[in-house]
């Protein structure tokens, strides 16, 4: 009958209780009424940051009551009236929210939010105590069967509950004015006494990096969920508080010993693995729009929310993908694939506001989100560079993780950095013989080079060596796979793609990793290769390598889907120049490309492999032609694509059945020999 809700399922001071159904068994009610006050009473133990006596007075009261349903369930309760009964379950759902109050309270990283909120939360509980008074008032004491000492206590809390005064705690109070007194003075370029913000993180617990560090994760995750709601107050309020513990954490605590934090492996699971797969990846199969809040129904699929809510209540019970029917309309929040398709927009500078007005305008996270965060920031960023530039090795290392984390944030965080002159020297840290040092230097560059102007620093400062050696001789594999994603983005910017193919190791380097490195190191290899081969001058480098033999085997033998499309992706770039086809025929890759274009399961390795057998048609002619239009099967997968793929590969699936069709005609006239591949070219115009 209790449901309960942990802190991923229920948004802090949201209060889902829900009261009990009109006809429930008083013993259940009871009963859970009991394990109901013992959660509650049991947080006597808890550390509460703030709202000290409301709680206090909360867990007295409930106490009381708890005593007294344990008395009742001595007796016979099948007799019990009804107006008890419905004092029972009022009580039940008063007992619920105070129950939500007390975890929000003592919710890990949110003390200063909690703090910020404190009339807000002290209005909750002189709401919910009044909410007991009212339902006591209807409980018909004299028939129920309890000592007359019990019957005292229980009026003597109606009494006090009616005339509880739930209100802020001056001490509460006075710490909330010392937060407002600190963000003023950001907002007015003077930066805050140190002293007077280590009285109120020490007021509230916050006593360390890591206590300050989960301030921070806790409200960047709200910020992440404020911003689809388009609620501008809270989301002002969120980053300023924000900004300000991003301060707290790189000033103030400078006896930091580096731990291996959520955000950092994270980093290494998700921000730092890339990928050549496209975002059309990212759409909802009911709208075809990208997806803002993306939900995963029973049979595994997923769609956006608002497009199959309207597909269910217009009584629609199947998936729409699967055609199989539903067996619960519970929508499930698939929260990795959100926070995917929110770095693909911040980091391609996407913008999803014209599918779901909802949604996060992606200029916001060019900008800080307060005037008070802006001066933080800046004053950090600022900080940094100088410990980066003049502090003990310790400092110098805890300042690149410090950026690592501060440039991970949001695009502004980068600016300011990048402003500040932390480029030069994080790359002087590159060649650091500790490898912690390098680790957090390439990984804070990695972030940086998301940013135009990083990548513009990173080139004029000479840093595409440095990387490249991180690259060639990191001492950890994860430096290495980092170096491989920095390349990556520097290799969006096609002048860029040229100077890194011009460097004799780069490609040959990046090949090494995919044979050597790990999944994470081959998916980002393969991904800055896509992007130097868009330079065509970069081919025959990489094609002396080996890439070819090397991306023929992956894609046969590699368990990984992911590395498969990318592995294709790569190929097809390859296959657009006749001495790639020609690599790619003499591997005999040809009836590997048609087998993954009949088996695969990813609708982008499809088009892939559609790109590369009309490249080989265009470039082999009727070397290739001849195998794919004796393919019987192959015909029933090109109509398919052409309907059902995108409309680039819709359109060269088609091309690739007319020039099968050509074929076939002009072998029945016996003009085969006369085939020559200036009719593919013509017919792939069309």
């Amino acid at each position: 009958m209790l449901k309960r809700f942990d802190d991923n399922s229920r948004r802090i001071l949201k209060f889902p209780a829900v009261l009990p159904c009109q006809d429930v068994n008083p013993v259940t009610l009871l009963r859970s009424l009991i394990t109901l006050s013992n959660f509650i009473t049991n947080y006597q133990s808890q550390l509460f940051a703030t709202q000290r006596k409301n709680v206090r007075e909360s867990i007295r009261q409930i106490g009381i009551l708890s005593m007294f349903f344990c008395e009742i369930m001595e007796q016979d309760v099948s007799g019990l009236p009804d107006p008890a009964v419905l004092c029972f379950s009022e009580l039940h759902h008063s007992f619920q929210k105070i129950l939500f109050v007390f975890e929000d309270c003592t919710r890990s990283g949110a003390r200063v939010f909690i703090l910020m909120k404190s009339h807000f939360v002290a209005t909750q509980f002189l709401t919910l105590i009044r909410a007991v008074a009212t339902a006591l008032d209807i409980l018909p004491l004299n028939s129920i069967k309890v000592s007359i000492e019990m019957k005292e206590l229980v009026e003597m809390v109606a009494k006090q509950a009616r005339r509880a005064k739930m209100e802020v705690d001056p001490d509460d109070d006075y710490a909330m004015k010392r937060v407002m007194l600190i963000l003023n003075q950001f907002e007015n370029r003077f930066e805050p006494d140190p002293i007077i913000i280590k009285r109120v993180l020490y007021y509230l617990g916050i006593n360390s990096w890591s206590e300050c560090h989960r301030e921070i994760r806790f409200l960047d995750e709200e910020i992440s969920l404020v911003s689809l709601e388009n609620n501008e107050r809270d989301l002002h309020l969120l980053s300023t508080l924000a900004g300000f513990m991003r301060y707290c954490r790189g000033v103030l605590f400078e006896n930091f010993v580096l731990e291996n934090t959520d955000d950092q492996s994270a980093g290494r699971s998700n921000l730092e693995i890339l990928s050549c797969l496209n975002p059309e990846d990212f759409r909802c199969p009911i709208s075809l729009e990208m997806m803002i809040d993306p939900v995963t129904v029973s049979t595994g699929q997923t769609y956006d929310r608002v497009s199959i809510e309207k597909w269910l209540k217009s009584g629609n019970l199947i998936c729409p993908k699967t055609g199989k029917k539903l067996a619960t309309t519970e929508l499930v929040p698939n929260l990795n694939l959100r926070k995917v398709i929110q770095q693909y927009c911040i980091d391609h500078g996407v913008s999803i506001t014209k599918f779901q007005k909802q949604s996060r305008d992606i200029s916001s996270t060019i900008l800080p989100g307060s005037p008070s965060s802006a001066e933080a920031i800046k004053f950090l960023s600022e900080y940094l560079v100088r410990k980066l530039r003049n502090g003990t090795e310790k400092q110098k290392s805890k300042a690149a993780y410090e950026i690592r984390l501060l440039a991970k944030s949001n695009i502004y965080n980068r600016f300011c950095l990048i402003g500040a002159g932390a480029i030069p020297l994080l790359l002087t840290r590159l060649s650091s013989s500790d490898s912690t040092i390098q680790e957090n230097a390439i990984a804070a560059l990695l972030k940086l080079s998301k940013h135009s102007n990083g990548k513009k620093v990173i080139i004029n400062n000479g840093g595409l060596n440095s990387i490249l050696e991180v690259l060639k001789n990191g001492s950890k594999q994860e430096s290495k796979q980092i170096a491989a994603a920095t390349i990556f983005y520097l290799s969006s910017v096609q002048a860029n793609q040229k100077l890194i193919g011009e460097i004799p190791d780069a490609i040959p380097a990046l090949i090494e990793l995919i044979k050597t490195g790990t999944s994470c190191g081959k998916k980002n290899s393969l991904a800055a290769l896509f992007g130097i081969l868009l330079y065509p001058r970069n081919h025959q480098t990489a094609l002396s390598s080996g890439i070819v033999p090397l991306l023929s085997n992956l894609i046969s033998c590699s368990d990984k889907p992911e590395i498969i499309t990318d592995s294709l992706a790569v190929l097809a770039t390859l296959a657009e120049s006749f001495d790639g086809s020609d690599k790619i025929m003499n591997a005999s890759s040809l009836p590997l490309i048609i087998k993954t274009l009949q088996t695969s399961p990813s609708r982008a390795a499809k088009e892939y492999c559609v790109s590369i057998l009309l490249a080989l048609c265009n470039n082999m002619g009727v070397e290739v032609i001849a195998v794919l239009a004796n393919n019987a099967n192959l015909i029933g997968f090109l109509y398919t694509m052409s309907t059902n793929g995108g409309s680039q590969a819709g359109k060269k699936a088609r091309s690739l059945i007319q020039v099968m069709h050509r074929f076939h005609e002009t072998s029945s006239s016996g003009m085969v020999a006369n085939w020559d591949a200036s009719r593919i070219a013509t017919i792939h115009s069309c």
